[in-house]
């Protein structure tokens, strides 16, 4: 990812903030083997949301295989869907999502 990505993607949140919108739903996900890295990247690129994946400190894009391989996969890492509607991504994905 390159510095005017994240830029932008913080001037895109600075707008919502001040816009008084920031609306975003997380779910657990675990992604066991690397065909399940796979078919969930290739899930996500349908989407124009933003989704994130986070595991500790780190963030990366869910539709970054690189960015996913660098998490730890061990544990269910956390996935953050930037959109208000988005039960059909949530329906797609419903294979990778933990309770």
């Amino acid at each position: 990812m390159t510095n005017a990505y994240f830029f932008g993607r913080i001037k895109a949140y600075k707008k919502l903030i001040l816009l008084g919108v920031l609306i975003m739903k997380t779910a657990k996900v675990r992604l066991l083997t690397i065909k399940d890295v796979g078919n969930f990247v290739d899930a996500v690129r349908k989407y124009d949301a933003e989704i994130d994946l986070a595991s500790g400190r780190y963030v990366v894009d869910a539709k970054s295989i690189m960015g996913i391989f660098s998490l730890d996969l061990a544990n269910p890492i956390t996935m953050t869907i930037h959109k208000d509607d988005c039960d059909d991504i949530l329906s797609d994905l419903k294979a990778y999502i933990v309770e």
